[in-house]
């Protein structure tokens, strides 16, 4: 029973003992113990301001970025509607001058056809000309191969003419 009961002399060294060492302990270990539970304090309380300030700091970049990414996105945007533009433009006035000049090709095509086809006229009634008074020319000369005819003939115009 003496393990479960300790001595009156065994309690009050173990005292005294506790005393010297919380006294040395206090003398000499206790401050530097609270300046390093200080300190680490401190440097966790700048870490965790740090931390809070890059937080802060990150939510404004990002928001920034957005920012600048939702320009650049209005920006993309004007681009190709400023190259959709000139596209459309580009093939209008394409399409306009390939009109223009569809215009030009085929109003030349019909003078020409029309030149060609006067001039084929004119060289059609210059060959029936021609060929009338061949034709004229064999008939008289086989009608009027004999003086007799040629009398005839002379008589009738004759009185033809005095008839207008």
């Amino acid at each position: 029973m003496e393990l479960v009961k300790p001595a009156f002399g065994l309690i009050f060294w173990m005292c005294v003992s506790f005393g010297i060492i919380v006294f040395i302990l206090k003398k000499f270990a206790w401050t530097p113990i609270l300046t390093m539970i200080k300190e680490r304090e401190e440097s966790i309380e700048n870490a965790l301001g740090a931390a809070e300030k890059a937080r802060l700091e990150m939510a404004s970049l990002k928001s920034s970025n957005e920012k600048i990414l939702a320009e650049a996105r209005l920006e993309r945007d004007v681009i190709l509607k400023e190259a959709h533009e000139i596209k459309d433009s580009i093939v209008n006035e394409a399409k306009s001058k390939a009109t223009q000049e569809s215009d030009k090709i085929i109003s030349s095509a019909r003078e020409t056809i029309n030149n060609e086809k006067m001039a084929a006229i004119t060289e059609l009634k210059n060959q029936v000309a021609t060929l009338s008074i061949e034709i004229a020319e064999k008939i008289l000369k086989s009608e009027l191969s004999n003086n007799d005819k040629q009398k005839t003939l002379v008589k009738s115009m004759l009185e033809d003419v005095k008839l207008n």
